[in-house]
């Protein structure tokens, strides 16, 4: 059976020769001239030594499991999205600034949801499997002054619950695209742009970690500009999240 095979596809090749020559002179392919030589990276300054200090650790990692929270069948829809920012703020009663910092109003406020709920911060949660482990993960926003909004996402785990993000932005909007989570934010001192933060999970490190961050034009330009106060209006030193802490010193994104 191998030689008629052989000769068969010897035959089907011969019989196709005319049909291609007769495309190639009828419009075939044509070059569109010499391609574009790729251009590698190119290092920078190679004398310089590496860093012998580690950078500074802004707390993108930081984990927290919330005390007294018990998800029935790792469900977080079985969870009480307020019960659970009132935990973190009973955990941390004296914090204000970092992943579990709240303006202190703010924590009052959380405080007393069962009695004021109409003042209530915790906003409506969304649900959204952010880790790929086919189980859905509580996202949480908490209103706070100046159109600033905390974000946190909360983890099954354990029969409890970990919180593996956290970060304090003033928020233009947020969204959720495929398992990244995208905060876009104020972009304080550049009018018409915004900062763009994809958080993606990261299973090494068992958290969601900013994996994206970029400043980009808005259309129509204006859009995020930063909120006006009136003049001799007090301010309260806001709860500041490692994106803007690395923003306000100038590291790079």
């Amino acid at each position: 059976m191998r030689p008629r095979t052989a000769r068969l596809a010897a035959v089907l090749a011969l019989a196709a020769l005319p049909v291609l020559a007769g495309c190639a002179g009828q419009g075939g392919l044509v070059s569109d001239g010499p391609a574009e030589v790729a251009e590698g990276p190119v290092r920078l300054w190679p004398e310089l030594p590496p860093a012998s200090d580690p950078p500074v650790d802004y707390g993108e990692t930081d984990t927290e499991r919330v005390p007294g929270i018990t998800v029935r069948g790792a469900d977080v829809r079985t969870v009480d999205p307020v019960a659970v920012v009132r935990a973190e703020v009973a955990a941390h009663p004296d914090t204000y600034t970092g992943a579990d910092g709240l303006y202190e109003e703010t924590s009052r406020a959380v405080l007393a949801c069962g009695t004021a709920p109409a003042k209530c911060p915790v906003l409506p949660p969304y649900y959204r499997d952010l880790t790929g482990n086919g189980r859905e993960e509580l996202i949480v926003g908490i209103r706070l002054p100046e159109q600033q909004v905390a974000v946190r996402v909360y983890l099954a785990e354990d029969g409890g619950l970990t919180r593996v993000m956290s970060t304090v932005e003033q928020v233009v909007g947020v969204e959720l695209a495929g398992r990244d989570l995208i905060v876009r934010a104020v972009s304080a001192g550049i009018p018409g742009y915004e900062y763009r933060t994809a958080w993606s999970w990261d299973e090494r490190q068992h958290s969601m970690l900013p994996a994206r961050d970029e400043i980009v034009p808005v259309r129509g330009g204006g859009a995020s500009d930063p909120p006006r106060t009136a003049p001799g209006t007090p301010r309260p030193s806001p709860p500041v999240s490692p994106e803007a802490a690395s923003r306000g010193s100038g590291a790079a994104s």
